[in-house]
């Protein structure tokens, strides 16, 4: 939550940049002051101490504080085991398994549910309406997109991945209103991407973008889904930063067949079950 403050810092108005560095310099002070010190600590409004939750990705003081408290008290840090050449497999096995849990448990208590909402508000209105669902990803984001067209499709969301940056600039050069379109990046600094996405949305269409806080990217979408992790995005072969892209997938997914009801997915499933099982060994 801490790493998320500090990469927001430049993105924020010299006001909440106030109350983001007091947050930073004493973060379990902060989740326990009521909002009229922390605003005369911090020489604002009280309204720009709220203010400054939202802009972070939370929904207001108290959900922010909530989750501060949590991060700071559950001793949850991302703890980065380099393996080494000499390690065994199981050291390999246990640092691997370790960085990753600790990334997961640390988005949890990051996140930020009213962007997941927003998200899913956007996905099922172009679901309900026939719209465009789009996914695109270059490299490693690319095989993200992939598996949250095959997850989307499963629902009967007739949606489209696109990971070749001249494709993606011409699907969103004919999106319209009510289009979606959900781009997945770790940097946040693809170019292709970043062009695709301001192309997206002048014409109208809603773009989600998963994305680390701080980068161009999270700032050109309609919605942001912050995903950050302490895993650089220059790293040759990323893992904890593809899990956690899927992971989000899977959230949205399971928020999205949700919204759509049971009563019209459940027979669809169960179809699509029956008619895959002559694809198996007995």
């Amino acid at each position: 939550m801490l790493d998320r403050i500090k990469a927001s810092l430049p993105s924020l108005a010299p006001a909440e940049q106030r109350v983001a560095k007091l947050v930073l310099a004493d973060p379990r002070s902060f989740a326990l002051q009521p909002v009229s010190e922390l605003a005369d600590r911090a020489h604002v409004s009280k309204p720009t101490v709220v203010r400054f939750c939202r802009s972070v990705g939370y929904d207001g003081l108290s959900d922010f504080k909530l989750k501060l408290a949590g991060s700071v008290s559950e001793g949850v840090p991302f703890i980065h085991r380099s393996v080494d050449v000499d390690d065994k497999t199981s050291d390999i096995m246990v640092k691997v398994i370790d960085n990753t849990v600790a990334a997961f448990l640390k988005y949890r208590n990051d996140a930020s549910a009213s962007a997941i909402e927003k998200a899913v508000d956007a996905l099922v209105n172009a679901y309900h309406t026939g719209r465009r669902i789009e996914f695109f990803g270059v490299g490693n984001s690319g095989v993200v997109a992939q598996d949250a067209q095959h997850k989307f499709f499963r629902l009967g969301i007739n949606g489209v991945a696109y990971s070749d940056g001249h494709m993606q600039v011409m699907s969103a050069s004919l999106l319209q209103p009510g289009d979606c379109v959900v781009v997945i990046s770790n940097s946040g600094r693809t170019r292709d991407l970043m062009d695709s996405t301001d192309i997206a949305r002048k014409n109208g269409a809603t773009t989600i973008v998963i994305t680390a806080s701080g980068s161009p990217l999270a700032s050109a979408g309609n919605i942001h889904v912050a995903a950050d992790h302490p895993e650089g995005y220059d790293r040759y072969s990323p893992m904890v930063s593809r899990l956690l892209h899927l992971m989000i997938i899977d959230i949205l997914a399971t928020c999205v067949a949700l919204r759509i009801g049971g009563d019209k997915l459940q027979p669809l499933l169960r179809e699509m079950k029956n008619n895959l099982r002559n694809k198996r060994y007995a």
